[in-house]
């Protein structure tokens, strides 16, 4: 069974609904003397999906986007305890440097932003590191995460987009599994059921819940011409008609039953509630091996190609 995790309130945390994708470029597009200011069809978005009852609210530094969750919670006046938020500190990539000097003074900013005195769930976004200011290795990182956590600021930590290898640095950088990361935030749908070699694996041998992004990739991203991707399609199709439900709502189904916890996004009020229903069925175990073989005859991969193509795989 995967691990779970609670609100302060006491409530499981489920399916969680992101504020990166479309919504941090439609932020960042607008003009500048606007860039200051809420995005309010981000803030609206968000509150009708609290309203259609999500409660776990997924940003990150790099989307800033972390002030409209936080004015999305106070317009619900649903309290902050009941709901799981986690967020993202940016270390930097090859071509933009950390916009923060670290995990330290990244939480203190997002605890501001986020109009909050704790964060549920901090992440690393991403292993491959720029050149950091008060960091020289990913091991060196993860001590500041864990000062954080001991700090209290935090409730829980975990990483993203990490391999094996980078799990192993901060594992012994810990030096105990009271401060291993908890969750693997990554992208995983049918086409990529590994974004690295054995982390599904890995990942649950050591306790570690795997998060998805990206889980409906298959019905946006694929090439609609490939012979493997029509055959995966047409499977989608004929679960759909046997279960009673959406292309949509049997990935995000498999995606759980893969013991993997999924974050998606929708603006459409009838696919939110889709998306919340999903606890409602199960797939037999033959469907989801169907889904595991056809899906694996087409390889995709949105995010990190680069990097994971110099030798994670």
């Amino acid at each position: 069974m995967a691990r779970q995790f609670y609100t302060k309130s006491g409530q499981l945390v489920k399916i969680g609904t992101g504020s990166g994708t479309k919504w941090q470029w439609l932020k960042k597009g607008r003009p500048d003397e606007e860039k200051a200011q809420l995005h309010n069809e981000l803030v609206e978005n968000l509150l009708r999906t609290i309203n259609c009852g999500y409660r776990h609210l997924d940003t990150a530094e790099v989307y800033t986007t972390q002030p409209e969750v936080a004015a999305a919670v106070k317009q619900s006046g649903i309290p902050r305890e009941e709901f799981w938020i986690t967020t993202k500190y940016f270390p930097g990539v090859t071509h933009q440097p950390s916009f923060t000097k670290g995990p330290i003074e990244f939480v203190n900013k997002a605890l501001k932003e986020l109009d909050t005195d704790y964060i549920d769930l901090l992440l690393i976004h991403h292993p491959f590191l720029s050149a950091g200011e008060d960091y020289s290795s990913l091991g060196d990182l993860w001590k500041q995460v864990i000062e954080v956590k001991k700090q209290g600021l935090v409730r829980e930590i975990g990483v993203s987009n990490f391999a094996i290898p980078h799990l192993k640095e901060v594992f012994e950088a810990a030096g105990s599994e009271e401060y291993y990361p908890v969750v693997n935030q990554i992208e995983f749908h049918p086409f990529l059921q590994n974004q690295s070699k054995d982390i599904l694996k890995f990942s649950n041998d050591h306790n570690i819940l795997v998060e998805a992004y990206g889980p409906l990739s298959p019905l946006f991203r694929a090439d609609e011409e490939n012979e493997a991707v029509a055959t995966f399609k047409k499977l989608l199709g004929d679960l759909g008609s046997k279960y009673g439900k959406t292309e949509a709502q049997i990935l995000l189904r498999y995606t759980i039953q893969k013991g993997v916890l999924p974050i998606t996004t929708s603006s459409n009020v009838e696919r939110i509630k889709q998306s919340l229903e999903v606890y409602e069925f199960e797939l037999e175990d033959t469907d989801v091996k169907q889904i595991d073989e056809l899906g694996s005859k087409y390889k995709f991969r949105k995010f990190f190609s680069e990097q994971f193509a110099a030798g994670f795989d």
